[in-house]
């Protein structure tokens, strides 16, 4: 009953899978990355699902941006469910030896938290945290700024001019994670607090949040269709549950795609590894294909029986990786689930594991379908003189393996985040895999010409690295492959960490102040300059007006956004920042038309951001209305620039002449360069005459930028070291391959009057060479692939860690110099007359 193929298949399995561990090992390695990847991110997605309505603070968040609720906005909002309100703001806090740190300050009323629970250390309760006493507002802070301060609980400290206790530590808030990043440590204390500051005028950076807790039977989803029913037209944005974190979620399905394509990659690389270990094995068993053959058995049965064995080991090699794949996310949480940012529920998640298991036997039927057609169609006596070199022929196992192929591209392209991006990826790997091999094949051809002008063991290793079954043309691809991932996310990493450790610190202000009362601009300017001890300068100090608006009407037309394209909308459907100024500010990057003269005194005119022109085609001359507090502007457009944010300059999307807003009471900003010195006496200096102006060091939050990015290169480096790894088990499997034929070539060598120290030699510099071969083109096409993540995505300086490229390359020669030596020591183990007489 059972078919003879499977009898045959049943009977070599029995041998063990000695010759199919190079095999085992590739498919392993990219199922487990790919599994891995995805069960992580399934991992931080359950988390953040089972946690939906603590991260939002309700059922449905409803927050309005420069402003209060209206009262009627409110009623509307009760009339929904229970209610908590919450205002942010930022301040300086200052404690009574002078020490000033800038908070993101909280006030919250009502029934908070309506969700979740807010987890405090020194207090039993929030109330007790946040009461009133003796004309201070309780409070509970984040260590950090105990620590900048020198405070502990029970000390006063001022934020702005209004006086607080830190009551508590504030250890967790259940609705942080979708407020999104903060520039300094977290204040919760009541709204009377803000109130009492002066924190909510109109105009001032502040944000208001109504959460609520939906009446019984009442769905999140018609609750939201409700309030933009009764409140149309009203600017606010509104979200629920689902829509909890959209920023982390975002991040959580890029980073899984990100390592998974590199698992995928590895995969690729790793093919050449499998097609080369289904080769070897059916070259040590020509002999038993031959046999069968010439008793009468058909090609067909000749495949299955192979296919079975293939099929059975590409299962085993994918179990291992799934295995491998489920059990370190695992592992990753028992280790750092108490310190990881983001909720995480880790578990064996079925659907990545299965994602993965579908990579990894599409992969493995892509690569190893080509070696059976060979051996299916060789006829017997070919197999009897040990050929089995002959040309596949077109049949069924070719479009299987085409069809496994283009499964592959699929599947990656059906579980990316944007097809677009996906099917770059997939083409560039098959770009850099196509340029690989023809380098491989071009250096073998170079090296079958240059030995005819070299000598000795010289001449020995190049003619093995032109021979056919040269390591340059089997081993080659996988490994620059490996390197050029590895490349290209030392070269983007470089980059990202350059730029916010050396340029930005030298293009970027290194102070940026908020909240300057207009009226007393001036004086805070003669502080500034006594604190800094030197005169202001254009170079090094910029004060400018500040308020934000939207733009509403375009050439007198109003502003459809949703007739807009999707990222050039921005500035359209929301409120975006703007300034008024006369001269021509520094560095201003006029792109069409010209500034206007300083003494300008006519009809308003504009400066616009040239993406925020893109958005609807706006050119020099046209008019655009803006609606600020409540107020229309018309101005027509004078220059288009491109604003380089974060930069020294006028960083502002639209900027006016000043007689657009003439008359307005706008608080005003600055930004200055300093070195730390001069920072810290600034910052004292403020303390007295101007505690409500806020000073954030853009260092510290370079700084800060650049440790959580190092945290997170880290793992994307492992995890294109994995594709690295998937090189050296094809260049491992390669030399497992050709090892008789190396035993036999050094019982010749030796008979002939080779020393070891030749033939160690020819080997070193044949695997060396295809080592560097590799690891230089790797590195070329790492380079191709990084330029234009880091210029054209990131609009990031463009530099190269040499050093880091060096390491590349003398690492991916070394290893292969070494893959070459136990090859050599391999082939040297054994005696000549044993050798020579074993085949």
């Amino acid at each position: 009953m059972i078919p003879l193929s499977v009898r045959f298949a049943a009977r070599e399995l029995r041998s063990g899978v000695r010759g199919f561990r190079i095999f085992l090992a590739c498919l392993a390695l990219g199922v487990a990355a790919i599994a891995a990847a995805g069960s992580t991110a399934e991992a931080f997605r359950q988390g953040l699902a089972s946690q939906a309505r603590e991260i939002l603070g309700g059922d449905v968040a409803v927050s309005v941006q420069l402003r209060r609720f209206t009262p009627e906005e409110r009623r509307v909002l009760e009339g929904m469910g229970r209610v908590s309100w919450a205002v942010g703001s930022r301040a300086m806090a200052q404690s009574a030896s002078g020490e000033r740190r800038l908070v993101e300050l909280r006030g919250v009323a009502g029934d908070y938290p309506l969700a979740g629970k807010v987890t405090l250390a020194g207090a039993p309760s929030l109330d007790a945290a946040l009461r009133p006493e003796a004309g201070a507002w309780g409070a509970a802070v984040e260590q950090a700024l105990l620590d900048r301060l020198h405070l502990k609980l029970g000390d006063r400290f001022d934020a702005g001019n209004v006086p607080i206790v830190a009551r508590a530590v504030l250890k967790e808030e259940p609705d942080r994670l979708s407020r999104g990043f903060a520039l300094g440590p977290r204040v919760l204390t009541r709204m009377g607090a803000l109130e009492q500051g002066g924190f909510l005028v109109a105009g001032l950076p502040f944000g208001e949040t109504a959460r609520i807790a939906l009446k019984p039977g009442v769905a999140p989803k018609g609750a939201m269709a409700q309030i933009r029913r009764e409140l149309p037209g009203r600017s606010f944005r509104i979200r629920d549950r689902d829509d909890a974190a959209p920023g982390v979620k975002r991040l959580i399905d890029q980073l899984e795609y990100f390592l998974g394509f590199i698992g995928l990659a590895s995969l690729v690389a790793g093919g050449l590894g499998v097609f080369g270990a289904v080769s070897a094995y059916l070259e040590a068993r020509k002999p038993a294909i031959a046999t069968l053959k010439a008793l009468g058995a058909q090609g067909a049965l000749i495949r299955d029986a192979y296919l079975v064995q293939i099929a059975v080991l590409a299962a085993l090699g994918v179990a291992i990786g799934l295995v491998v794949g489920a059990v370190a996310p695992l592992a990753l949480g028992a280790l750092v689930k108490d310190k990881l940012p983001v909720p995480a529920l880790f578990a064996i998640y079925p659907l990545p594991l299965a994602k993965a298991a579908a990579f990894g036997l599409l992969s493995a039927a892509a690569f190893s379908l080509a070696p059976l057609a060979r051996a299916r169609a060789t006829p017997p006596a070919s197999l009897f003189r040990s050929d089995l070199s002959g040309r596949v022929r077109f049949g069924p196992e070719i479009i299987a393996a085409g069809l496994a192929a283009a499964g592959l591209a699929a599947l990656a392209v059906v579980t990316a985040p944007t097809p677009l991006a996906a099917g770059i990826m997939i083409a560039g790997v098959a770009a850099a895999f196509t340029v690989l091999w023809a380098l491989g094949w071009a250096a073998a051809r170079l090296a079958g010409r240059m030995r005819a002008g070299a000598r000795g063991a010289v001449r020995i290793g190049l003619a093995n690295l032109a021979g056919p079954r040269s390591a340059a043309r089997t081993a080659s691809p996988a490994i620059g492959l490996g390197v050029g991932l590895l490349a290209c996310v030392v070269l983007i990493q470089s980059s990202l960490l350059a730029e916010v450790s050396d340029v930005a610190p030298r293009t970027a202000p290194a102070l940026v102040f908020t909240d300057i009362p207009a009226e007393r601009a001036a004086e805070l300017d003669a502080v500034v300059a006594r604190a800094f001890g030197r005169p202001l300068s254009r170079e090094t100090w910029l004060r400018a007006p500040f308020f934000t608006g939207r733009i509403v009407k375009v050439r007198g037309a109003p502003v459809d956004p949703k007739a807009l394209p999707e990222r050039e909308r921005w500035a359209y459907d929301n409120d975006i920042s703007m300034s008024a100024i006369g001269p021509e500010p520094p560095n201003p990057q006029i792109t069409a038309g010209r500034w206007w003269p300083a003494g300008y005194a006519g009809p308003p005119l504009a400066a616009v951001d040239e993406d925020v022109a893109r958005g609807a085609a706006l050119k020099v001359g046209d008019a655009i209305t803006v609606q600020v507090l409540g107020v229309e502007i018309e101005a027509r457009v004078a220059a288009l620039r491109k604003v380089e944010f974060g930069s020294f300059g006028a960083s502002f999307p639209v900027v006016f002449t000043p007689s657009a807003v003439a008359g307005a009471d706008l608080h005003q900003v600055a930004i200055a360069k300093a070195d730390r010195a001069a920072e810290a006496r600034v910052v004292h200096a403020l303390a007295g005459p101007f505690p409500e102006v806020n000073v954030i060091s853009v260092r510290e939050q370079l700084e800060a930028a650049t440790d959580l990015f190092n945290r997170v290169a880290l793992a994307v480096r492992g995890a294109a070291a994995v594709a690295a790894l998937a090189g050296l088990l094809v260049l491992a499997g390669a030399i497992a391959a050709r090892a008789r034929e190396r035993t036999r070539e050094a019982a010749i060598l030796k008979v002939l009057g080779a020393s070891r120290a030749q033939i160690l030699f020819a080997y070193v510099l044949e695997y060396g060479l295809v080592g560097a071969i590799a690891g230089a083109a790797g590195v070329a096409l790492g380079y191709v692939a990084a330029w234009p993540v880091v210029v054209k995505v990131f609009q990031a300086h463009w530099s190269v860690d040499w050093a880091g490229v060096a390491a590349l390359l003398g690492a991916a020669a070394g290893l292969a110099g070494a893959g070459g030596l136990v090859a050599a020591f391999q082939a040297l183990s054994q005696r000549p007359a044993p050798a020579l007489r074993a085949e």
